[in-house]
């Protein structure tokens, strides 16, 4: 069994990708499969590094919602990107400025006013993954990386002194553990 793959088992529209010339050696493109989808790929890797994917998941308008943006007055539109729905500039790539769907929505936020205890300038707020699931983490980002998955609680960690508790919920009642993961030391929540 030869390793290549067999050039019939693609459309002819992959096959006619198959064939373009890499930009950066002048090599032939080859059509690759990998864990985020196929792209293509110059055949003299790893001399070449090029890869060109061949569907984007980048920031596709899903609607254009009608108002101005805020620095530049081209519309803001709904777009769907890799960490889920944003609000970007129309006028994207030479307007950069993008907002949550959910910034314009009042939230009691009773995190803000805790400080991040990693870099002291920072605070807490809530965020939530891509996948929907809310964690903590400060508003330095990226320059602070400091997060935590519990929600953040005012207290001081009785085993190593770090500035920060978060509440956990077990089975025999609410306790505080320290947020320093390499301690975590269990409080009663009293």
């Amino acid at each position: 069994m030869s390793n290549s793959i067999d050039p019939s088992l693609f459309s002819a529209h992959e096959q006619a990708l198959n064939h373009q010339p890499c930009p950066k050696c002048g090599g032939a493109l080859r059509l690759r499969r990998a864990k985020l989808g196929p792209f293509l790929g110059c055949e003299h890797y790893p001399h070449c590094d090029y890869i060109k994917p061949l569907h984007h998941n980048d920031g596709h308008i899903v609607k254009p919602l009608g108002v101005a943006c805020p620095e530049c007055q081209h519309e803001l539109v709904l777009r769907q990107g890799r960490y889920g729905m944003f609000i970007g500039c129309s006028n994207y790539p030479i307007c950069h400025h993008i907002e949550s769907p959910t910034a314009n929505t009042p939230k009691e936020d009773h995190t803000s006013h805790l400080v991040c205890p990693e870099c002291r300038q920072g605070h807490l707020i809530e965020r939530q993954s891509r996948f929907g699931k809310t964690f903590y983490a400060c508003d330095a980002f990226p320059k602070c990386k400091f997060a935590v998955n519990q929600p953040p609680v005012i207290g001081q960690c009785q085993a190593c002194g770090f500035p920060l508790l978060v509440e956990k919920k077990f089975a025999s009642g609410t306790k505080h553990l320290c947020a320093n993961r390499k301690c975590a030391h269990v409080q009663s929540a009293d």
